[in-house]
């Protein structure tokens, strides 16, 4: 079994795009600068989910990034309105500067991947889910030799693949401002079954990602999956 916690103290931040950007040097979130050659690199997992209650879900676990392991998840709620949860004042600050969200919260996070079930506790998130098998499309992305995969230019190339088969899937795009962002996905999984409960409220059961989350620059496949990635975001 493995387990990642982290423990950081609430703060609620309700916040537009422009507020972000404004707040960036204050209190609540704090703006990394980026490396001398402008990229940031992290490695890891994405998971996206659906809910019957509408409610959808886009977890990022990362094990290697400029500030460590850490886990973030991205919540967009039936009636539109979008938040992030983050586990520190510096990731929130460079995640809400790169995606869009109506509200910014910080708050203390645990991780726990016991084999193929994984548990996340991000209040007011609960969500734990059982990963399956790969589709063909997993399949195929294992196929790919890593230093094809994690390249900028077949990036490039499969978005215009992914963009029209995949609904919602973007490899390459916009990372806020005049940034990048490269989706370099290695393996993909199902998600086979999920217990998501917002708030207190169990969200039901496990349902497609639809419509696609508003987040920005998008790359969770309609079909609940746990994706393999490496994502390199540069900064203008």
């Amino acid at each position: 079994m493995r387990r990642f916690v982290t423990h950081r103290s609430l703060e609620h931040v309700p916040l537009t795009r422009e507020l972000v950007m404004d707040r960036h040097g204050g209190a609540a979130m704090v703006c990394p600068r980026a490396p001398e050659d402008g990229g940031f690199r992290f490695d890891g997992w994405i998971a996206g989910l659906g809910t019957a209650a509408g409610l959808r879900v886009v977890v990022g676990h990362w094990t290697s990034s400029p500030w460590g392991s850490f886990t973030d998840a991205m919540v967009e709620q039936p009636d539109g309105h979008r938040l992030l949860l983050a586990p520190t004042p510096t990731v929130a600050g460079f995640v809400a500067q790169t995606y869009r969200f109506d509200e910014v919260r910080t708050v203390s996070v645990s991780v726990t991947v016991d084999g193929l079930r994984w548990q996340i506790t991000a209040p007011p998130l609960e969500v734990a889910w059982d990963v399956g098998g790969r589709p063909t499309l997993g399949l195929l992305l294992r196929a790919v030799p890593r230093w094809v995969a994690t390249s900028p230019r077949w990036i490039t190339a499969i978005d215009r693949v992914a963009r029209r088969v995949l609904p919602g899937v973007r490899t390459r795009g916009s990372a806020g401002g005049e940034g990048e962002e490269f989706y370099a996905a290695l393996d993909l999984h199902r998600i086979t079954g999920a217990r998501v409960v917002w708030d207190g409220v169990d969200q039901g059961r496990l349902a497609p990602v639809t419509p696609p989350v508003r987040f920005g620059f998008g790359s969770t496949p309609p079909m609940p999956s746990l994706v393999r990635v490496i994502t390199l975001i540069r900064q203008g």
